[in-house]
């Protein structure tokens, strides 16, 4: 029913985005192993800053794009409020209409808290779709989008807590039949809940020095379905944690280094075999079809590992050790350093990794910042970096741009007030 151009989309979300033209069969049951949810676009990373430094957002100090990451920080902002605007072209590698666009911005209530909101938009392109014999029906453009609402408080003088509400719609069909089936838009709810710890009075290597780290849990909410059966697909409920450091050089010039960890908290795909009724049964693993609250408490220990299958009995055997490493290579990560002169200009690197068998998206990201009085742009370059391999294919990741627009309200209120009166 669908494009071509469609189906590569859905691979390259769900799927590897490298392989090799030779692998052995141990190769291929890793790779085959991958953790797939519905909207895949609400872990996407929207902005710029974050996506010039490996996709890590989660404790970097507050700015206005800080609700996709961790709505925490809002109650550490000092500016009273501000909005930026986001846009990514996306995938440009394979096809040339699908973007993300983002809109956010924030209100300081007092020192204490603060008010978010945001607008995702993820806009696939124009597909033809057909039927089953090849011909052609409607055009059609998939959209998805997220709507949020944040309120963050400070719960001491270095600790804060967030929460969002998000609706979320994804049109991806316009209502088309699907093998018989009528599908119509996925609408569901879901939060975030994020913790935001910051420590400005520190000393490291002799320098005046700023320690964070958050905790923030996205997308919890209920299964979405897009047509009128019983089936509902999980939405990517995500763990992300981890720590910032930041050194004050001097006067002028301060480098800050962070690092993400990421967690899907939904089923890992089990291993299934036949019995000896013909029937598919799970084979290692557990059934994945669970209620989310239960699928995501799990998901710390439902791999199924590398199973083998005894020729003679068909007798299924899991490997020693494996279950644990498959959890582990569930963590995908990123590292990434941000260089600031002045709070004026800035410079970003980063490294983002995921394990080949789940997901293997692995690239460096380069970015830069302007701060003027009212308005600010940032930009960042995403480069695929599969090191050490060899028959790659090219990555539909590579040549990504972000680029994002702020606006910072309080600085408009210091120009309008103008120099001090003598």
């Amino acid at each position: 029913m669908f494009l071509k151009r469609f189906s590569i989309f859905l691979v390259v979300v769900f799927s590897a985005t490298q392989s090799y033209s030779q692998a052995t069969a141990r190769d291929w049951l890793l790779q085959l192993n991958t953790i797939t949810t519905a909207v895949p676009f609400l872990i996407i990373n929207p902005e710029t800053r974050g996506g010039g430094m490996g996709d890590v957002g989660v404790s970097t100090s507050p700015d206005g794009a800080s609700q996709h990451w961790n709505p925490s920080k809002y109650a550490f902002i000092e500016d009273k409020a501000g909005v930026s605007i986001s846009y990514t072209p996306w995938l440009r590698a394979l096809v040339p209409d699908i973007s993300i666009s983002y809109l956010s911005g924030y209100y300081k209530i007092n020192k204490m808290s603060a008010v978010a909101g945001s607008l995702r938009y993820f806009s696939l392109g124009s597909i033809q779709f057909t039927d089953q014999r090849g011909n052609n029906t409607v055009q059609f453009t998939p959209n998805e989008f997220a709507l949020d609402l944040s309120y963050s408080r400070k719960l001491s003088r270095r600790l804060s807590a967030g929460l969002t509400g998000r609706y979320i719609n994804s049109n991806l069909t316009g209502g088309q039949t699907v093998q018989q089936a009528t599908t119509g838009p996925g609408r569901t709810g879901a939060v975030d809940l994020g913790v935001y710890y910051e420590n400005e009075d520190l000393t490291v290597f002799g320098k005046d020095a700023t320690l964070a780290w958050g905790v923030a849990v996205s997308n919890l909410g209920a299964k979405i379905s897009y047509t009128n059966t019983t089936s509902r697909d999980y939405l990517p409920i995500n763990l992300r944690l981890g720590p910032r450091m930041t050194w004050m050089l001097d006067d002028y010039n301060k480098i800050s280094v962070a690092v993400d960890l990421n967690k899907y908290l939904v089923p890992s795909p089990p291993v299934y075999q036949i019995d000896s009724s013909g029937n598919l049964v799970i084979a290692s693993g557990m059934d994945p079809n669970r209620p989310t609250v239960n699928g995501a408490l799990s998901s710390f220990y439902d791999a199924p590992g590398i199973v083998s299958f005894d020729q003679t009995t068909l007798e299924a055997q899991v490997e020693s050790g494996t279950r644990l490493g498959e959890e582990l290579r569930e963590i995908s990560y990123g590292v990434g350093a941000e260089y600031w002169y002045d709070d004026q200009f800035a410079f970003r690197l980063g490294y983002y990794g995921e394990h080949i068998s789940k997901g293997n998206r692995k690239f460096v990201t380069v970015g830069a910042g302007l701060r003027l009085s009212v308005f600010g742009l940032d930009f960042s370059y995403l480069v695929p970096a599969y090191f050490g391999s060899t028959n790659l294919q090219s990555s539909p990741l590579a040549r990504t741009l972000r680029f994002t627009l702020t606006f910072n309200f309080d600085d408009v209120k210091k120009d309008n007030d103008g120099p001090p009166s003598e």
